[in-house]
């Protein structure tokens, strides 16, 4: 073949035509069909649950119902919440119930130790003092019989739950999946080379409370070399490995053996950064006892997580069986691997590791990921370098106008991702600016056309107008079309070099798409389909099936995860950008090389349009009611709520604020929507507005959170007082003492009140705390007043004493020197049962879950 021009084509080439539109739609219907047949399907895929029958035929196995079974009893105990009789005593005695059964079947080979813990202590707990006295953990130790190993494998989960939550998912799920794999391998009597700690804490919620209380003072504590940690974020489904180590690799040569992996180091990386709003004991185990570990938890159907719905109907039993059977053979591999007897020794920095589909796992060191994606990035290169080399022998082009074209190139691809992540985050900005965010929180179809489809569009749109504007261009369509692949190719390994820089792990999975695009490039060069347009276009599409598979697959994870949490995530930033920012970073994977496919089509400009239609039909959806994010029991939107009495007194005694009200904090963005029911109860103030007045706001704030969300909660004045339960916290200062100067002192406090106190504190007429009893580490950092110290307790409701040394270098004693403040929260009742409050509960919309108790904020001068 050869053109009358100045240009010579080599005859090998081929000038193909352009597809007719309408295959368009069948190219697009591949993708589809891909996603919801492999996929989707793999999301959702459970093995089968043993029942009892299954029992004799699998001795050796998890039993599924067995499991469901004990946790239908343990939630009939209902909340179980840190203080009150549910969580201290009923289900204490179930746990022991139940390890007593498991005792009664154990083979002779094995023997059982029970220990319930009662534990003070404190530590620091992000901004706050974390303070508990009396709190329980129920620890059982399963090991051969005259065993005298002392590494022990530890095993954890908490049965204590959040108030007004029966807690099945969170985290009953999992203390009865320990239950039933200590049943299986006490009962198996398989070796044990070393024992298994199976640790059932009591004070999770508080939050962590029971965990360090082991880890710091309990008799075995220092005797445990591994931990598998199991936690809850959702209702059910599989749970996900999403942290490993630290810096101790040969766990994952034990998890990788799991019947049903499911991990990701991503999960890792975004819980680490503190982007999911939730924290887990593994953490306290790994800060205090540097326990190595795998942490797993549940993260579907978050919807429920920490709400009144959390309940057995809503976990299915497949579930058990998908922990059980996981859970198990990580027990009987841990409790035999030789690496226990010294763990320090096979430290050797952190993996990357991830599963495909559930049906196996990959793993490597960090190390050895840094060496990959170098040599990946070379092999790129080099290719894309082969490449070029070749348009320029083919097209009869100089080597000087392909490198021109590929630079034109390279800017278009770097301004459509510019441009593609532009045009989400401004969807984002639009919905949030209309009051209409969240659209996607229960139909999480609408993410398609709100975020993918102008990510698309604004992928494909300057490279067609771009392919449309040059196509009398003596290089033919096919190498023009492959040089925007080139180009998207050196726009990931840009980031996946700077990711890797910054020691990102996470980059592995910009690797692979480099890695398949690579794979893709090398068939189409050995085969001399680069040549032949339509084939080469052929050769990406089989080759990028199995990222396609892969990335759609960790993105679909993500949302599922996330789009939940955002309704807990707090009023301040937008979920949206979220939401956009996710989908355009896994477009760029799992479309980065299928967008340019569609320039093979006819009508290319309309077809790249449509995804700019689409994008604007949803938008309509989106802000009628068909977008209304919120549904009853399914997907409840949260708000928490104390009806509270504060008093704030002033120095001379006297009383300065003495009122009601309800204290309502919204947990997501959307919290106008219920802003005619909440005006309807009273007028509403920002609590931030009281910030520069007060301490604290003067508000009876229940923990640090609640403190970072003071700019969107609100407090409504009341004409009627909260019906508490008991007596106000009652603060008494014991004495006060000259310490070794004049302008030095001690006060000496004590504390009575409900099971959950704040205790906020503050300095005034210059001076300085130089001590207290509470954990110093505030004081040790010379961190700013006020503070906040959260106290709970369990068992022990004695009175709590406290003392603080002060120092005042320009003034007297005679003057205001501490002020105090304690809130008391009543979070064990039944708020049914509390009139007013309900009432008050009532008045918010049907579709949402209001978390509340009565409580009082009271300050005073010292």
């Amino acid at each position: 073949m050869s053109f009358n021009s100045k240009y010579h084509i080599d005859v090998d080439f081929e000038v193909p035509k352009k597809l007719q539109w309408y295959y368009a739609p069948a190219f697009f219907g591949f993708w589809l069909v891909l996603y919801l047949s492999l996929v989707n399907t793999q999301m959702n895929h459970m093995p089968r649950p043993l029942t009892r029958s299954d029992e004799a035929s699998h001795p050796n196995s998890f039993i599924a119902q067995r499991a469901e079974d004990t946790l239908i009893e343990l939630t009939r105990i209902g909340p179980r919440v840190v203080g009150s009789m549910a969580n201290e005593e009923s289900a204490v005695e179930f746990l022991r119930a139940e390890v007593a059964k498991v005792e009664s079947e154990m083979s002779d080979l094995l023997e059982i130790e029970v220990d319930v813990q009662q534990a003070s202590g404190a530590y620091m707990h992000w901004e706050m003092v974390n303070m508990y006295q009396g709190i329980q953990n129920v620890v059982v130790k399963l090991s051969e019989k005259n065993s005298t190993n002392e590494n022990y494998l530890l095993i954890n989960s908490h049965y204590d739950s959040v108030p007004g939550s029966p807690g099945a998912g969170d985290d009953g799920s999992m203390v009865v999946t320990m239950l039933e794999v200590m049943r299986v391998i006490a009962k198996s009597g398989d070796p044990l080379a070393h024992p298994i700690v199976f640790l059932f804490n009591g004070a999770e919620e508080n939050p962590l409370q029971a965990s360090h209380a082991f880890i710091t003072q309990h008799k075995w504590a220092k005797n445990c070399k591994a931990l598998i940690n199991l936690d809850s974020a959702g209702s059910g489904g599989r749970e996900i490995l999403f942290q490993s180590g630290p810096n101790h690799p040969w766990l994952m040569n034990y998890y990788r053996n799991v019947p049903h992996p499911f991990a990701n180091t991503l999960a890792e990386e975004l819980f680490q950064a503190g982007y999911i709003p939730s924290d887990t004991d593994f953490r306290i185990f790994r800060d205090y006892g540097g326990v190595p570990g795998l942490d797993m938890a549940y993260i579907f159907n978050g919807y429920v997580y920490h709400t009144k719905y959390d309940r057995i109907n809503a976990f299915p039993r497949a579930s058990f069986q998908h922990t059980g059977d996981n859970v198990l053979s990580l027990a009987r591999a841990l409790a035999n691997a030789p690496e226990l007897d010294d763990t320090a020794a096979h430290s050797e920095g952190h993996n990357i590791f991830y599963d495909f589909l559930g049906w196996f796992m990959i793993f490597y060191t960090e190390t050895t990921s840094i060496i990959v994606n170098v040599v990946v990035t070379l092999l790129a290169l080099l290719g894309v370098g082969i490449s070029i080399y070749f348009m320029c022998l083919r097209s009869g082009c100089s080597w000087k106008g392909v490198l021109l074209r590929f630079s034109i190139t390279i800017a278009i691809q770097f301004v459509s991702l510019i441009l593609a992540i532009g045009l989400a985050l401004l969807v984002a900005l639009f919905m949030d600016g209309v009051d209409r965010s969240m659209s996607w929180f229960t139909s999480s179809w609408t993410i398609f056309g709100l975020y993918l489809a102008p990510i698309v569009f604004g992928l494909s749109i300057l490279p067609a107008l771009y392919l449309e504007k040059t196509k009398r261009d003596p290089l033919g369509l096919g190498f023009r079309i492959q040089l925007f692949m080139h180009s998207h190719c050196i726009c990931l390994i840009v980031i996946m070099l700077t990711l890797t820089g910054l020691s990102i792990r996470s980059a592995y999975l910009i690797m692979l798409c480099i890695l398949f695009d690579i794979v893709a490039l090398i068939v189409n060069l050995v085969t001399k389909w680069h040549r032949k347009a339509y084939l080469f276009a052929i050769a990406v599409t089989v080759c990028q099936i199995l990222p396609f598979v892969f990335f759609t697959y960790l993105c679909t994870v993500a949302l599922v995860t996330l789009m939940p949490m955002q309704g807990r995530s707090g009023s301040s930033t937008n979920p949206d950008m979220v939401i956009a920012a996710l989908v355009w970073l896994f477009s760029l994977m799992f479309a980065g090389f299928i967008a340019p496919l569609i320039m093979f089509f006819r009508k290319t400009r309309t077809i790249v349009l449509c995804f700019l239609g689409i994008t604007i039909l949803f938008i309509i959806i989106a802000v009628t009611n068909a977008g209304f994010p919120y549904k009853e029991k399914t997907s409840p939107q949260r708000y928490s709520l104390i009806h509270a009495h504060r008093r704030l007194h002033n120095a001379d005694g006297s009383t300065r604020i003495d009122e009601s009200g309800l204290y309502i904090y919204p947990q997501d963005r959307r919290f106008g929507i219920a802003r005619d029911n909440i005006d309807a109860i009273g007028e509403a103030h920002q609590v931030s507005d009281f910030c520069d007045e007060e301490m604290f706001c003067g508000m009876p704030l229940y923990n640090h959170r609640w403190n970072k969300a003071r700019q969107y909660s609100m407090w409504i004045e009341t004409s009627e007082s909260p019906e508490i339960p008991a007596e106000y916290p009652m603060l008494v200062l014991q004495d006060s003492s000259e310490l070794e100067t004049p302008s030095q002192r001690r006060f000496n406090f004590t504390l009575a009140g409900p099971s959950h106190m704040g205790i906020f504190i503050n300095v005034k007429n210059d001076a300085q705390i130089l001590n207290w009893s509470f954990n110093d580490t505030l004081i040790r950092e010379q961190a700013e007043p006020p503070y906040m110290v959260y106290f709970s307790y369990g068992l022990d409701d004695s009175p709590l004493e406290f003392t603080i040394d002060v120092e005042k270098t320009t003034s007297t004693f005679d003057t205001p020197t501490l002020e105090i403040g304690i809130g008391g929260h009543w979070v064990t009742q039944d708020i049914t049962a509390i009139e007013k409050l309900s009432g008050y509960i009532n008045r918010f919309p049907s579709y949402a879950y209001i978390q509340g108790w009565v409580g009082t904020y009271e300050t005073w001068y010292f």
